[in-house]
This record gives structure tokens, C-alpha cells and sequence, in this order.
């Protein structure tokens, strides 16, 4: 009989001696999933290729539109309610709704683009969202 360890598996669990981060608190921030410390962008929304204080290789992230989809989502939900509100309350002209509401949705989409995809990242990390993969 074959030793099983000494089978080796098509992917190896990450063997890392890091405490388990929260995903929220690591992607929220822009941080390394792995060890939270290492930044995890290095533009806006460009990923860095690795983990600078740990060396976790960023090949396996995958975000795809899932961040755009959530804040679509949020910021239309958001706006949306609160322009019927001030309409119906307040029935200003269609020129203060453009001032108010275009800036709003550049604000909160800019702003929670980020975040989200750092979120989705460490989630996907957390879950191991990359040994399901098919090759």
C-alpha cells in the first residue's frame, strides 16, 4: 500500500502561519487576504501581482463584474429612494434632481467600488473559491 501523504493533491491547502483574518476586515481595507497586511491594489482597481509581506500569489483572484453588479445594485436602491422622496416631498425642478443626484452616484459608486472588490477577493480566498475552477 501507498502512503496518502505522499499522494500529492492537485492543489495544496495554503499552509500559511497566519491567524484567519476576516474577510471584511482584510478586503474592506484593501488588504492581503492572507496576512492583512500587504496591500492588495496597486492602482485604483489594478490587483498587485503578490502579497509583498507574505508572497501570496494574486493569480488565482477572479472578482469579475461581481463588485459592479453589487453596487449597481446598492447605489440604485439608494438613489432611487431617496429621489422619489424628495419628489414627492419637495416637487423641485428637474435641474436640482441632476445636482442632486449625479454627484451622489459618482460619489457612492466610486467610493464603494473599491471595498467591494477587495471584499469579493477575500471571500473568494476565505471559501477557496479557486479549487473549483475548471482547468
Amino acid at each position: 500500500m501507498s502512503d496518502p501523504e505522499a499522494i500529492e493533491p492537485q492543489h495544496a491547502p495554503d499552509r500559511a502561519l497566519y491567524a484567519p483574518i476576516s474577510p471584511t476586515a482584510s478586503g474592506m481595507r484593501g488588504l492581503c487576504p492572507r496576512c492583512g497586511q500587504g496591500k492588495l491594489f496597486k492602482g485604483f482597481l489594478d490587483l498587485q501581482p503578490a502579497c509583498q509581506n507574505c508572497g501570496l500569489d494574486y493569480s488565482f483572484i477572479d472578482s469579475g463584474d461581481g463588485p459592479a453588479v453589487f453596487v449597481i445594485l446598492i447605489v440604485g436602491f439608494i438613489v432611487a429612494f431617496l429621489a422619489l422622496y424628495v419628489e414627492f416631498t419637495f416637487q423641485p425642478p428637474f435641474w436640482v434632481h441632476i445636482l442632486l443626484w449625479v454627484p451622489l452616484i459618482l460619489g457612492l459608486s466610486l467610493g464603494m467600488l473599491r471595498p467591494l472588490k477587495g471584499l469579493m477577493i477575500a471571500i473568494q480566498y476565505r471559501t477557496k473559491a479557486e479549487q473549483g475552477r475548471l482547468e
